[in-house]
C-alpha cells in the first residue's frame, strides 16, 4: 500500500515535480534487488540528490530534509536496460500491406511516431536503451530531444544507420525492381576504405555505437539467413575504425561463420547469435564478447507477421532460426557466456520489452541472471557502469519497482508500478506526473 507521502507526491504532479526532478527524495521499499551483488536487500532507503543516488541505507532512516516516497511492499530494482531496440519502428503502426507501407511511408512518418515509442519504452521501466539502426538519423535527434528535456523517453545510445554490404541485410533495394530507387541516407557500403569513411560519417552524425550486418538476416529479402556478407578484412577495418573513434561495435549475425568472423574482428557484441556453434561460444568466451539473444520475438513474428502481409519467405526464415536460437541461448547460458538483455523491440511492440525475461528463464537463466543481463551486464556492455545498471552512490537515480517478487516470478517485470529516471518520477501506479 502506498503511504500518504507517496499519494501527496502524485497529487502535486501538476506543479513543481512535473517541471523538474525532485531535488531531495528518499525512496523506501520492502526490498531492493542488488544485481551487482546478486542478492536482495530488505527495507532499503535510497537517498537521491538531484538526478544521482547519494546513498543506500538499511537502517530505515530517512535523512532530515528529504521527501519520503514510500513504495510499501514493492521490490525496487535499477532502471532496466535494453541493448537492442529500433525506436523508430513498430508493427502496431503497420498496415496489412507490407509493400504499400514500404512504398508510401518515409522517414518523416517514422520520426513522428518515434516519441510515442520512446514514451512506451520508458513507461515499461526501460530507462536506458541502445538503438541499433535507424533511418535519417532519427535516433540521434530523438536522443538529443530527450536529453534536452523536450520529450519523455529513455537514455538512448544511438547507432544511426546500420552498415552493410550491397544486396545484404542493410540494403533496402534488395528484392525490388531495378527501376525502383530508394533515396535518402543509406548504410550500404563495400570495401575497406569506403567502410572506414562510412564509420567516420556515422560518428560525425552523432553515433554513440556502430552497428553492422555481419550476416544475412530474417526480415529482409536476401535468400540466406546467416551467410557472411562482409569479408574478414572488411569487418576488421570497420571495428578498427570504430574503436579508433572510441565507439563500440555491435554485429548483427545469425550464421555460425559470420559470428566467428565478427568476434575475430573484435566486436563488442554479437546480436541474435542464432546458429552459433561450440567454436563460436569458445571464441566469445576467450575474447570477452557479449552475446545478445532476442529470444522472445520469434513468438510475435510467427503469430502476427502473416497478418501484416510480410513475405512468406521471411516468415519461413524465422521458422528456421527461431527454435535453434533458443537452443543456442541455453547452450550459451550453460557455457557461462557474457550476455546482455537485447529484445529487437520494434520487431515487436515497444513497451513489451520485459516479456523477454520469462523466455530467458524458460530457456536456462535464473531470474537473477535475467535481471543482471538487463542491469549490470547491459551497463558493462555499453561502457556505462559508472552511470546506470545498479543502485549505488554516484549513479543516475533510475529505478523501477514491482509489486510482486521478480525472483519468484520474473514475469512480474512486465507490470512495473513505479518508474524514476534521473530523480524524476515518470510513473507511479499508472499515474504520470
Amino acid at each position: 500500500m502506498r503511504s500518504l507521502s507517496c499519494v501527496l507526491l502524485l497529487a502535486v504532479a501538476g506543479s513543481a515535480i512535473a517541471a523538474e526532478p525532485a531535488r531531495h527524495v528518499a525512496i523506501v521499499a520492502a526490498h531492493l534487488v542488488a544485481p551487482e551483488q546478486g542478492r536482495v536487500i530488505d527495507h532499503p532507503v535510497v537517498v537521491v540528490d538531484g538526478e544521482r543516488i547519494r546513498e543506500v541505507r538499511t537502517d530505515g532512516v530517512v535523512p532530515d530534509g528529504y521527501e519520503r516516497i514510500d513504495l510499501g511492499n514493492a521490490t525496487l530494482l535499477p532502471g532496466l536496460i535494453d541493448v537492442h531496440v529500433h525506436i523508430a519502428s513498430d508493427p502496431t503502426f503497420a498496415s496489412d500491406n507490407y509493400y504499400k507501407d514500404i512504398l508510401t511511408l518515409g522517414s518523416i512518418d517514422a520520426a513522428l511516431v518515434a516519441p510515442t515509442l520512446a514514451k512506451r519504452t520508458l513507461d515499461a521501466g526501460f530507462t536506458t536503451v541502445r538503438n541499433l539502426g535507424s533511418g535519417a538519423y532519427i535516433d540521434v535527434s530523438l536522443r538529443n530531444a530527450i536529453d534536452r528535456g523536450q520529450l519523455p523517453g529513455p537514455r538512448i545510445l544511438a547507432s544511426t544507420l546500420a552498415l552493410g554490404a550491397t544486396g545484404g541485410h542493410a540494403d533496402d533495394d534488395t528484392g525490388f525492381s531495378p527501376d525502383i530507387e530508394f533515396r535518402g541516407e543509406s548504410g550500404v557500403v563495400d570495401g575497406v576504405d569506403a567502410i572506414r569513411h562510412r564509420v567516420r560519417e556515422n560518428v560525425k552524425r552523432g553515433a554513440d555505437v556502430i552497428k553492422f550486418m555481419a550476416s544475412a538476416g530474417v526480415l529482409s529479402n536476401e535468400q540466406s539467413v546467416g551467410a557472411p556478407q562482409y569479408t574478414q578484412e572488411e569487418m576488421n577495418a570497420l571495428v578498427d575504425e570504430a574503436h579508433r573513434w572510441g565507439r563500440r561495435v555491435a554485429a548483427h549475425a545469425h550464421g555460425a561463420e559470420a559470428i566467428k568472423m565478427a568476434i575475430k574482428a573484435g566486436v563488442d557484441s554479437v546480436e541474435h547469435c542464432s546458429l552459433i556453434d561450440d567454436e563460436g561460444l569458445k571464441l566469445a568466451k576467450q575474447r570477452g564478447t557479449y552475446l545478445d539473444f532476442d529470444v522472445y520475438n520469434d513468438d510475435y513474428i510467427l503469430s502476427e507477421y502473416g497478418k501484416l502481409g510480410v513475405p512468406q519467405a521471411q516468415i519461413e526464415k524465422e521458422k528456421f532460426v527461431g527454435r535453434t536460437q533458443r537452443e543456442s541461448f541455453r547452450r550459451a547460458v550453460k557455457a557461462g557466456e557474457k550476455m546482455a538483455f537485447a529484445t529487437d523491440a520494434g520487431v515487436y511492440p515497444h513497451g513489451w520489452n520485459a516479456k523477454q525475461f520469462a523466455k530467458m528463464v524458460e530457456w536456462g537463466m535464473t531470474p537473477m541472471q535475467a535481471i543482471q543481463s538487463a542491469t549490470t551486464n547491459a551497463a558493462d556492455l555499453l561502457g556505462w557502469s559508472d552511470k546506470v545498471g545498479a543502485i549505488k552512490p554516484g549513479l543516475y537515480a533510475d529505478f523501477v519497482a514491482v509489486d510482486a517478487d521478480p525472483l519468484a516470478n520474473v514475469a512480474a517485470l512486465e507490470h512495473v508500478s513505479f518508474v524514476m529516471k534521473g530523480g524524476a518520477v515518470v510513473m507511479a501506479h499508472g499515474v504520470h506526473p
